[in-house]
């Protein structure tokens, strides 16, 4: 009797524990649970999605890479169909919508937006069927080390969540400053994420700084003339029209992203420039249509994260809507870009030719500041208004450089071939040491930063002066040929005049330091004699005493131009190792 009684306890546990490892998870989430006024921690987050995982076949969850964090970074995808692998997903003919979150983690309306977002898709059969044709892939939390480095107090001008996570990562990068760079594993992890996707939609969830207004939810996309072409011209007159009519018909104003710092918004602004530095700036490079939301800080933390919900379903509708003419374009795209011939690497503000909207803004005036001994902003929220502003959106190209049939770095710059590699760029080595005539490029002259700027003393402002050489390639140098899905990529990162070139990013900073040199005392009759030799330069340095004052007076400068045009300075001085095959 003991004995069966023994049977029966065993059993019966046995048959709590069946029964308590069925029972339904609880998606309620801490967004939910605390009166929409706080967001989980990084491991709430990843805990709740393989749960969602294992409970719904229609979500997948991938480890995809490293980050500073040591911890790996994940990526969500929700598919009609059921659960799908990395190469299904990669050769998926659907939609393809990457979002991201928590760049910023202090930023987080996007990371409590996106796991309602998903849970609500695969919790209602009719979201399930309308969405069938998309791949809806979400990076949960993408900067790990600032969501794990968690406090109250960093987003000094921010109302809510109660706690949050830091702006730095693991190891204080910005990574919304790193895409084109990739000082930081987080960013090569993201190419992986990026290029398995291949998504037809981009959208990076922020919270936004600067001014105040009404809104609540702002937009900030791609700049469209940078862009170009079909695709640009698709972002502007259609998916952003289109975008502010769905929200529109929620009851949710939108307005662009309010680029004012220090000042009012009524004079108008001119929209946000994102070079591809910044995540929606590099996607752009492969084709894809970015949108980064921004929130505005002083507003509750529960209507951000519900207007940032619903944007994303704005979004999603739109990629069904229009999906058969986004794929069209983007496959298109590259090919129309070689076609062109030419490729603009800098642009300006069109101050002629604003687009103007109804803006609602509060009152703003400088009054005198109880803290300090001088004058600050002060908006009144009990004065709104709405007024007809200038929204300075179209972009002039002001440099355009024909496109070369391809490029030629010389081996041994192993960072810049990483980068290549880790963002699928086509490229060859030589078999042989080949001799080609190519386009040589020396800088010609660039300004630096004086204070630090994400590890980096960013160069700008870079001049190159350009000839037609005769160059002897190594066997193992690295022949990339621009007619590839990638060129926006490569001519943005080799040509040294770009905003964000691998030179203005210092990849190439040991060019500009000279390795050999003279004695002064020796090279006098070094010069004397070459003088001699060459009346074409002794002229031309002659000429240059009588035209150039300065040069005139400074005896070192003048030995210095001569050793310049001698065969003793040396060629890889200012020469980048990036030559054009044209």
């Amino acid at each position: 009797m003991k004995k069966l009684f023994l049977l029966l306890s065993i059993s019966l546990l046995a048959s709590c524990k069946t029964t308590k490892e069925k029972a339904p998870v609880d998606f309620t989430t801490t967004f939910e649970k605390s009166n929409r006024t706080e967001t989980p921690e990084y491991k709430e987050v990843i805990s709740y999605y393989k749960n969602l995982a294992t409970s719904y076949p229609e979500i997948s969850l991938f480890e995809m890479g490293e980050t500073d964090a040591e911890k790996p970074l994940h990526l969500v995808v929700f598919n009609a169909e059921g659960s799908i692998g990395k190469s299904q997903l990669k050769s998926s003919p659907k939609n393809r919508i990457l979002i991201n979150n928590g760049i910023h983690p202090g930023e987080s309306d996007g990371i409590d937006a996106s796991m309602l977002l998903l849970r609500d898709i695969v919790q209602n059969d009719s979201l399930k069927k309308l969405y069938k044709n998309s791949l809806i892939c979400v990076i949960p939390v993408y900067n790990i080390g600032g969501a794990l480095n968690r406090n109250s107090h960093t987003r000094a001008n921010q109302n809510g969540p109660k706690e949050y996570g830091f702006r730095g990562n693991a190891r204080n990068y910005d990574l919304n400053r790193d895409f084109i760079k990739q000082d930081t594993k987080n960013a090569a992890s993201f190419a992986e994420i990026f290029h398995l996707v291949n998504p037809d939609i981009f959208i990076d969830n922020h919270v936004s700084n600067g001014a105040d207004y009404q809104y609540t939810l702002t937009h900030l996309f791609t700049q469209h003339n940078k862009l170009g072409g079909d695709l640009g011209k698709f972002l502007e007159e259609t998916m952003r029209p289109e975008m502010e009519k769905s929200l529109n018909n929620k009851n949710i104003d939108i307005t662009p992203y309010v680029n004012v710092w220090g000042t009012t918004p009524e004079s108008g602004w001119n929209q946000f420039y994102d070079s591809p530095r910044y995540s929606t700036g590099y996607t752009t490079l492969f084709n894809t249509l970015g949108l980064m939301v921004e929130t505005h800080m002083l507003k509750p933390y529960k209507p951000r994260v519900e207007q940032t919900y619903e944007l994303m379903f704005s979004a999603l509708d739109i990629a069904e809507t229009h999906s058969a003419k986004i794929k069209e374009l983007r496959t298109q795209a590259s090919q129309k870009i070689i076609a062109k011939g030419t490729y603009p690497l800098a642009f300006k503000v069109d101050k002629e030719h604003p687009s103007t909207f109804n803006f609602k803004g509060y009152e703003g005036e400088l009054i005198d500041s109880k803290v300090t001994n001088g004058k600050r902003l002060f908006y009144d929220q009990t004065k709104p208004y709405t007024k007809e502003v200038n929204y300075y959106n179209n972009y002039i190209a002001t440099k355009e450089i024909p496109i070369p049939k391809a490029y030629i770095l010389q081996q041994g710059w192993h960072k810049v071939v990483d980068r290549l590699q880790n963002n699928q760029i086509e490229f060859s080595r030589f078999k042989n040491d080949t001799v080609i005539n190519v386009t040589v490029n020396h800088i010609k002259s660039f300004e630096t930063r004086k204070s630090p700027y994400e590890g980096h003393y960013l160069h700008y402002n870079t001049e190159v002066s350009s000839s037609i050489q005769k160059i002897k390639f190594r066997k193992g140098d690295i022949y990339i040929p621009t007619n590839q899905l990638g060129i926006r990529y490569i001519i943005e990162t080799l040509e040294a005049e770009a905003t964000d070139s691998f030179f203005n990013w210092n990849f190439f900073d040991t060019i500009l330091q000279q390795k050999e040199g003279y004695s002064a005392y020796v090279f006098e009759d070094i010069a004397e004699t070459f003088l001699k030799k060459n009346p074409k330069i002794k002229a031309a340095f002659e000429e240059k005493l009588v035209t150039e004052e300065d040069f005139a007076k400074n005896p070192r400068a003048q030995l210095y131009w001569i050793y310049q045009q001698t065969p003793h300075y040396e060629k890889a001085h200012k020469r980048l190792p990036i030559y054009k095959v044209n």
